[in-house]
């Protein structure tokens, strides 16, 4: 026995006052509206109506179950509407994680950003520097920046590629010299970010036909916070590499000097993580939506500022 349904079918009666009225609201037939009150009863082993050919009463009983019901029918139409417009409208709290090594740059300006489109919405953001089980640690979305992903039985979208640039202050090379090569990275001080999705003590450059990897020894200077790097690169400890949009202000101040220009870093991909393509919340659909065209557009104002000061004077 459909408990819930028959539950439906009694309250229904009540207020049409009889199984007829009741049938057609419920596009049933009188005979299967019947038996509904009827299993109903059974189960209960209460009789909840008294019936004559022409009118229905409800027992002690009933009337005691029909408060209950109705109590119990409405949390459950509200819940139901909760739910369906959790699918069309942002509402509740969006939990996010993002690695921390990227996460300050990128992820924490474009949530202010949307938080602006969605004032009625509540944001959680977890920085750290591991991947989470989003399902275990109870997250919406996990924001992960990495050369290649795992397989996992999660949903991966795509949100843009970061451009590494190899960064050195002027005084260390004048001290030190310039590397004309990747190889030559061997002999210098180079500082590496130290991330669970990036080699450690080996930097990836895009070959002609596939990427390749130099080994830069033991780093003089490993931090896993990006924004802890360009100060260490910036005052002269070392080489290192940057994200374009971390190198660009020290570019175009001339404090950074970009080495190696004839050798492309491989980029890092950005990915959102969430849990399936089904039933997804508005939340998570509208933040995915939105990083898509936020993140494109931070990326390719890094591209132009970047190609607009590689013409720029000479070092100094």
């Amino acid at each position: 026995m459909d408990t819930l349904h028959c539950m439906r079918v009694f309250a229904k009666v009540v207020a049409e006052g009889g199984f007829a009225a009741a049938a057609r609201k419920l596009n049933l037939t009188t005979s299967v509206t019947s038996r509904a009150i009827s299993a109903l009863e059974n189960h209960l082993g209460s009789r909840l109506l008294y019936r004559t050919t022409r009118n229905i009463a409800l027992t002690e009983a009933g009337e005691r179950y029909l408060h209950r019901c109705r109590q119990i029918l409405a949390n459950i139409d509200e819940a139901e509407a909760e739910a369906g417009s959790a699918r069309e409208h942002p509402t509740g709290c969006l939990r996010v994680h993002a690695l921390s090594s990227f996460g300050h740059h990128l992820v924490v300006p474009a949530v202010l950003r949307y938080q602006e489109q969605f004032t009625a919405l509540r944001v959680e953001l977890t920085l750290s520097g591991a991947v989470p089980d989003i399902l275990e640690d109870g997250y919406d979305v996990s924001i992960v920046v990495a050369p290649t992903l795992p397989d996992s039985g999660l949903i991966s979208v795509r949100l843009g590629s970061i451009p590494g640039i190899v960064c050195a202050s002027p005084q260390y090379l004048a001290k030190h010299g310039e590397p004309k090569k990747p190889e030559d990275l061997r002999d210098h001080r180079c500082l590496q970010l130290a991330t669970p999705v990036f080699p450690f003590n080996k930097w990836m450059f895009d070959g002609a036909e596939v990427p390749f990897a130099v080994d830069i020894g033991a780093p003089r200077y490993a931090v896993n916070v990006i924004e802890a790097l360009e100060p260490a690169i910036r005052t002269g400890l070392g080489i290192g590499i940057l994200p374009a949009g971390i190198a660009l202000p020290g570019l175009t101040s001339r404090s950074l000097v970009r080495v190696l220009c004839g050798y492309d870093v491989q980029p890092v991909v950005v990915h959102a993580l969430y849990q399936s393509r089904q039933f997804v919340d508005a939340k998570i659909r509208t933040w995915i939506s939105f990083l898509r065209e936020d993140l494109t557009a931070t990326f390719e104002a890094d591209r132009q500022a970047l190609a607009g000061i590689e013409g720029a004077a000479p070092r100094g």
